[in-house]
């Protein structure tokens, strides 16, 4: 008798349609913020779809762009000077009328002990670059000359 009945609703259950699968464009960076750059103050960055490295030693390993809200969310290296193996959330944003500066960045949280912190982190003030990142300015990238 219960086979009778279980037996049909795992038959409804297995004919449902699958959940929708997000697409690869929701969390596919900008263009303008993959590349190679120099911030505003002579520091080197190379941000790529799945790793951001700021000089030699400290690399983020990016699990999740939020490119609607313009950040992103990235596991600390184990490798790092510092903060090795927690969280960051890093909110960026367009500058315009500031070249050579093309964009700017907030390390918004860099120690949160997991993911769901850092995600939950309170998003930078991009209405204020001067203040906006914590009582700091957002730190400002250019180019590097020749490299994308």
């Amino acid at each position: 008798m219960k086979l009778r009945i279980l037996a049909p609703l795992l038959l409804l259950a297995a004919c449902q349609p699958a959940p929708p699968v997000a697409t690869p464009a929701a969390s596919t960076p900008p263009a303008l913020v993959i590349g190679t750059f120099t911030d505003d103050y002579g520091s080197r960055h190379i941000v790529s779809e799945s790793l951001w490295q700021h000089g030699t030693r400290n690399r983020y390993r990016i699990v999740r762009w939020n490119v609607a809200e313009q950040y992103l969310i990235a596991q600390n290296d184990s490798s790092n000077s510092a903060e090795q193996g927690r969280w960051s959330r890093i909110d960026w944003m367009p500058l315009a009328g500031m070249p050579p500066y093309t964009w700017g960045f907030c390390l918004t949280a860099w120690d949160a002990p997991s993911r769901e912190a850092a995600e939950a982190t309170p998003a930078a003030n991009r209405a204020a670059p001067r203040t906006g990142c914590g009582g700091y300015p957002f730190s400002r990238m250019t180019m590097t000359a020749g490299e994308r």
